[in-house]
């Protein structure tokens, strides 16, 4: 398939970003990819990239992959990861604990916004928003945030 080809290693390179795991994120590529085969659907890399997106959420709101996560995260020692909001780092326990809280379109935005690092106008252009909608989404993402990291930070 020339899609696979074309666009395989930049979807595979997202979801490791979000996911944390190769070995998720290649399945979560090939999953999709095999789900479009022979299907009459978009070849271009907004819709595969949407797409796959919106399997990562899926996946990381099922109970059983999110405990696995943070176990995988909690051994190995990399560091926190690069994305941040308002200098918090956005780490697998905060976007867990906020698929649980915030709405599907609320969370596609906060991965395009802090994870892939796409302005304001992109993301409107992607989700069919307008700009100051997103703002407006993006500023409930961050009290969200606010709100679980002030936790944290005060539990003992």
């Amino acid at each position: 398939m020339e899609s696979y080809q074309r666009y395989g290693p930049a979807l595979l390179r997202k979801a490791e970003r979000m996911l944390g795991s190769r070995a998720d994120a290649q399945d979560l590529v090939q999953g999709l990819f095999v789900d479009l085969l022979g299907k009459d659907v978009p070849t271009d890399l907004p819709y595969y990239y949407r797409a796959l997106t919106n399997r990562c959420l899926t996946f990381l709101r099922d109970e059983r992959n999110r405990a696995r996560l943070l176990a995988a995260e909690t051994e190995v020692v990399s560091g926190p990861r690069r994305t941040t909001c308002d200098d918090r780092v956005i780490g697998m326990d905060v976007l867990l604990k906020l698929s649980r809280r915030l709405e599907a379109q609320s969370l596609e935005i906060l991965l395009y916004r802090f994870f892939d690092d796409m302005t304001q106008d992109e993301i409107a252009s992607l989700v069919g928003l307008s700009r100051k909608t997103v703002g407006k989404k993006l500023e409930e993402i961050q009290m969200a945030i606010r709100a679980l990291t002030d936790v944290a930070e005060v539990s003992p």
